[in-house]
């Protein structure tokens, strides 16, 4: 995804609706009561989304200038590669996206939407560029690592923090629905790690990259992404049974259960020796993913 530390063909701007999605539920956990809901609460949830876009245009750069050679077999498309843009211009778009997200960040004076953006940019860095100890998406252990902090916990727990202590001026307490979120977050960006690599095999091994499917194969990734995420539907909605509240109960319960089924049935249809039909279900569970935003409210 354009936001998420792989970088894919669709663009940053077209997926912002759903990362704003995402900083707008992780900033409502906190909430206690509607009379937290006030104009200055309002504004500043809103004042991380730029710097958060900002920063995620530096990792899909940074991520393309890395990768021309493994695209031009993957993604012929993308514009570096088929030269709408020069390398000159996506090192200036990186550069000026990175500053003015840091820049941005500080003025918020929130450290943790401030380390957010620092470790969003490190390790978006760490995955992509080809340096000793670095282009951790050479490594599958290293790639999930990078992804799940940057796009799992990253997402969710920041965005928590900085309404809780600097806008509601609360004592930090992780909460059950927030633990939830980031669980959820954590799980769906590793199996999302293992996913969008199944697209661009072929590059990958002509380059020397082993990635997951690469190493065992676009089934067993496939099979073993899905059993991963359908266990987890299974016990959100066996923690549900155990809600106190009737409302959250069924929505926890009945909400997890219909997307668990969904996902296997659209499992079922996914043509590996297609590569359109494979980014599909990438896109999918994708959606998923964000669908979680709004389920997670109901876990009590």
């Amino acid at each position: 995804m354009a936001w998420q530390i792989e970088g894919r063909a669709t663009s940053t701007l077209s997926k912002a609706p759903y990362k704003i999605v995402g900083i707008l539920s992780s900033s409502l956990l906190p909430i206690q009561s509607l009379a937290d809901l006030t104009p200055t609460f309002l504004i500043e949830v809103l004042k991380p989304i730029v710097p958060t876009i900002m920063m995620n245009i530096f990792v899909v750069a940074i991520n393309q200038l890395s990768d021309i050679a493994i695209d031009k077999v993957n993604k012929p498309n993308l514009p570096l590669v088929s030269g709408d843009i020069s390398i000159g211009e996506a090192i200036a778009i990186a550069v000026i996206s990175t500053l003015t997200s840091l820049a941005m960040g500080v003025m918020l004076r929130s450290p943790p939407l401030v380390i957010a953006l620092v470790l969003r940019c490190i390790l978006g860095a760490a995955y992509s560029i080809d340096l000793p100890l670095l282009r951790w998406k050479a490594s599958p252990l290293m790639a999930a690592v990078a992804i799940v902090i940057g796009n799992g916990i990253n997402n969710v727990l920041p965005y928590f923090l900085h309404v809780q202590k600097y806008v509601l001026g609360r004592p930090v307490v992780f909460t059950k629905p927030l633990l939830f979120a980031v669980a959820f977050s954590a799980i769906f960006s590793i199996v999302l790690s293992f996913l969008k690599d199944i697209p661009d095999v072929e590059g990958d091994r002509k380059s020397g990259i082993r990635t997951l499917p690469v190493i065992l194969g676009k089934e067993r990734v496939l099979s073993m992404s899905t059993g991963i995420l359908l266990m987890a539907y299974a016990s959100a909605a066996l923690a549900g049974v155990f809600s106190p509240i009737l409302l959250c109960k069924l929505v926890t319960m009945i909400g997890h259960s219909v997307l668990g089924f969904i996902l296997w049935s659209k499992a079922q249809t996914v043509d590996l020796s297609n590569a359109k039909s494979t980014y599909s279900f990438f896109i999918f569970i994708f959606q998923l993913y964000y669908t979680e935003f709004f389920l997670m409210h109901f876990v009590r």
